[in-house]
């Protein structure tokens, strides 16, 4: 897998945090069957720069102990948007966050320096190239390696693979 650790930062970026809550629990799920840290995410996210907003895109299933997690994510620093779980006929579900996220992202880079998404989404491949090439921003992707697009990687400045270090980054 490509990976790059060459991040170019320096303390006086400005950095913006966008992250697929869905995305990284589904994948901390299935590959190590626990829970994300989503406070150590954006300490790692951040690393010493001038956050200017970190939001969390959540879902919301009417599942035990869903507001406690949502007030858990706003002391941590974010900003919790919450969309309810579509529900169709026939039972199907859906719920995502993709649209939302790219708004926000194009929205906000012209305040920012560097971006970072929290996803393995190969779904943003075209949003990463435009706030990359359009917009002027750095551009950083955190994600399980295992789960995440290859595409996605290779688009980004920098890939920090959540697989290298679970015990940081897991509960």
């Amino acid at each position: 897998m490509l990976r790059r650790w060459k991040p170019n930062l320096y303390k006086e970026q400005r950095v913006g945090v966008f992250v697929d809550v869905q995305n990284l629990y589904y994948s901390a799920r299935f590959i190590y069957k626990t829970k994300v840290n989503f406070l150590s995410i954006l300490n790692e996210a951040v690393r010493g720069r001038n956050l200017i907003r970190a939001i969390a895109y959540v879902i919301k299933a009417d599942v035990k102990d869903e507001e406690n997690f949502f007030e858990a994510l706003k002391s941590f620093g974010y900003e919790v948007r919450a969309k309810d779980l579509q529900v169709f006929y026939g039972g199907a579900k859906k719920g995502d966050w993709d649209v939302g996220i790219a708004m926000d992202m194009i929205e906000l880079a012209p305040k920012l320096d560097a971006v970072v998404l929290v996803s393995g989404d190969g779904d943003f491949v075209p949003l990463i190239k435009h706030v990359k090439h359009a917009l002027g921003c750095y551009v950083e992707v955190m994600a399980f390696g295992k789960s995440c697009s290859q595409k996605l990687i290779e688009e980004a400045d920098n890939f920090v693979d959540i697989d290298d270090e679970p015990s940081k980054f897991l509960i």
